[in-house]
């Protein structure tokens, strides 16, 4: 990764946007019928949140990891969000690509565990980069609860 500030952020948020653009493709192409014949839990918010919620957390994500490689040029640290990314992207595969609530529910409590240790390391290097991601594990945790009434409903 390069250490000119203004193409690593490029780099990173477009690497980091990698993740909505497959889940929307998954999401558009096998959500429904399924999605729609599911029983959803009372507190399931209507779809058109997700988008807006998602990429302001993408952006965030964006920039507190921006700041920790810009400060530190931390690859180790670096490496580990990429590989929660990874992680990211592929719930919406599994959960509405192949229709599997139980390991989707996995792969989420694998993205928080990611998120905790990389807000870890954030709050020793860089307490904006931490509050960056407070929004993102709240959210999470939402979806954690959610991905799990999902899974004893159905």
């Amino acid at each position: 990764m390069t250490k000119n500030k203004y193409f690593s952020f490029t780099i990173i948020l477009l690497i980091t946007f990698v993740a909505p653009t497959i889940g929307s493709y998954a999401t558009s192409t096998f959500k429904d019928p399924w999605y729609s014949e599911i029983i959803l839990p009372s507190f399931n918010p209507p779809s058109w949140v997700f988008a807006p919620v998602w990429s302001s957390l993408y952006l965030m994500m964006s920039l507190a990891i921006w700041k920790i490689w810009i400060n530190t040029f931390d690859i180790k640290l670096l490496k580990i969000y990429f590989v929660h990314i990874f992680f990211n992207s592929t719930w919406t595969i599994i959960f509405f690509g192949f229709h599997k609530i139980g390991l989707a529910l996995l792969n989420l409590i694998i993205i928080l565990i990611f998120i905790l240790i990389l807000m870890k390391e954030y709050f020793k290097k860089d307490k904006i980069s931490f509050y960056l991601m407070v929004p993102y594990i709240s959210w999470s945790s939402y979806a954690l609860v959610l991905n799990t009434a999902i899974f004893l409903l159905n």
